[in-house]
């Protein structure tokens, strides 16, 4: 489908399920398991041939692949950087840094875990969009990434950015023109 001259539509896909996923933890760069792959795969046919623009961890590169879709890699595209929290539950985090885990879910400019903050992660997915050509992109990308996407597209505070859930597999759709998004979920 080719969009209208000037239009930018944009099919953001999270990545399958992972152990990491089932655990509650910060991911870090684990395979999906298998019951993501299922779906995934399940899922292969509403994507025909095609490439999507894809994050360089190995979750969304076997996603899009299941899917059936070339990768085009797109660093920017990353999850959030976890820091030192990467491969943690959020139950240790919270048992082990209380204050640390509520001044990161409260602040969006904090980074107590040493990696990247909700504010750090809201500018680079605006980045993201803005340099956006008109025409179809699918991207498979992280649940934080698709938040952040979600808050820019809706002209939402950063601290919106919590109340937005992404499930494994979770498809939204982007339609811009002249920077201004609009929010659909696809059928």
């Amino acid at each position: 489908m080719t969009a209208p001259s000037g239009v930018t539509r944009l099919l953001l896909v999270c990545h399958a399920s992972t152990s990491a996923t089932a655990r509650a933890a910060f991911p870090g760069d684990e395979p999906l398991d298998g019951r993501g792959l299922r779906q995934a795969a399940g899922l292969a046919a509403r994507f025909g041939q095609g490439s999507a623009a894809c994050a360089a961890e190995l979750r969304c590169t076997q996603t899009a692949a299941a899917l059936g879709l070339r990768i085009d890699p797109d660093p920017l595209l990353a999850d959030c950087d976890y820091g030192r929290w990467a491969g943690k539950t959020l139950d240790e985090v919270e048992a082990g840094e209380p204050e640390s885990l509520t001044a990161w879910l409260t602040d969006p400019a904090a980074a107590p875990h040493g990696g990247e903050s909700i504010a750090g992660l809201l500018d680079r997915v605006a980045g993201w969009l803005s340099r956006r050509a008109p025409g179809r992109t699918v991207a498979v990308t992280h649940p934080p990434f698709i938040r952040a996407a979600v808050v820019h597209a809706v002209g939402a505070p950063a601290s919106a950015f919590w109340r937005v859930d992404v499930a494994p597999l979770a498809r939204v759709a982007l339609t811009g023109r002249g920077g201004r998004w609009r929010l659909s979920y696809p059928a």
